[in-house]
């Protein structure tokens, strides 16, 4: 398995980016200990020089992390062809016990490196480095979790063996299986429907308010992060019945596959772009009168805005257009 060229990727890509983020954040504590601006002395001006290499290392890195996310799950879905009972990237990630962790810290290190970015392109704005301490105490958390993701990334790949019988994602997304899925599963039909669209509009509304008012940011983080979370447990609820056009198959990664027309990929892709642009409004938004912040970041802001609101309202039309569309009638 580890000679697949997508998983060589993700493993010299993942440990690249663990180098290069375990050394950033060892320099960065050596600026939040002793970052003095004021100062003209000779460990001073070397932060200042350093600095930028870290910054322009850090962006490639954090950039390779997003995209990672998506070519960890391509891989994965690519995979299950090797594996007896694998339909998908589901029964992939279930052929040993590090598959759904590693999904799970990808995804918190995709929104952790997206808010780092966001920061960071705030910070370069400025001319007196007005956000060099909180970008930097930022990035202390990203190093144990991303190490921790290269060891489960490394566990995980070399763990996997062609001789290893692994459930469908039938039984493993169903009402019968302990844990999360069956969870996700078994929520009930209405209430989540009117969650999902209730969110999204909410989020939709607070989000056209701050673009045009450069007020409300906060709100708006905090529901982009809700849509989020609420969108992905009503892909598995029900939103999946209505691309597959089945009462029974909730499974969240066979609409990756070329039989549905790969519409998993917009479909996350907008979802986590969305999430990731709003609660970006809310990260830089203690910072708006920073010194040579005042004028960039409200302009950012409500660029981030922009950019949340256009994908929620992609997803939203994707979503509605498979419940509308789609021959398939789900019963109350």
């Amino acid at each position: 398995m580890i000679m697949h060229p997508g998983v060589l990727a993700l493993i010299t890509g993942s440990l690249l980016t663990s180098a290069m983020i375990l050394y950033a954040g060892w320099y960065g504590v050596r600026i939040l200990r002793n970052w003095d601006l004021s100062s003209g002395s000779e460990l001073q001006l070397a932060l200042e020089k350093r600095t930028y290499l870290i910054s322009t290392l850090l962006s490639y890195a954090l950039g390779f992390e997003l995209v990672s996310l998506f070519l960890f799950v391509f891989t994965a879905d690519r995979l299950h062809l090797l594996f007896s009972g694998a339909m998908c990237a589901a029964g992939t990630l279930n052929a040993n016990g590090f598959g759904y962790p590693l999904l799970i810290l990808k995804l918190v290190n995709f929104l952790f490196a997206g808010i780092w970015l966001i920061v960071n392109h705030a910070d370069n704005q400025g001319y007196d480095y007005p956000l060099i301490r909180f970008k930097y105490l930022l990035l202390v958390p990203l190093v144990p979790w991303s190490l921790l993701e290269f060891s489960y990334l490394f566990a995980y790949f070399s763990g996997l063996h062609a001789d290893v019988i692994t459930s469908c994602c039938g039984s493993l997304f169903s009402l019968e299986r302990p844990g999360i899925a069956g969870d996700l599963v078994s929520l009930p039909v209405k209430p989540m429907r009117l969650a999902f669209f209730g969110t999204l509009g909410a989020t939709l509304a607070s989000g056209l308010f701050s673009w045009r008012s450069g007020k409300g940011f906060y709100p708006f983080s905090i529901l982009s992060l809700a849509t989020l979370l609420v969108s992905l447990a009503s892909l598995v609820s029900f939103l999946c019945l209505y691309i597959y056009q089945l009462p029974s198959h909730h499974c969240p990664f066979c609409i990756l596959q070329g039989e549905y027309h790969y519409l998993g990929y917009p479909i996350y892709a907008t979802l986590l772009g969305g999430g990731l642009a709003g609660m970006g409004t809310g990260f830089l938004h203690p910072w708006r009168r920073r010194g040579s912040l005042q004028l960039v970041i409200p302009k950012l802001q409500r660029r981030l805005a922009g950019v949340a609101i256009s994908l929620f309202a992609l997803f939203l039309v994707i979503a509605a257009y498979q419940m509308v569309f789609s021959p398939f009638r789900l019963g109350e």
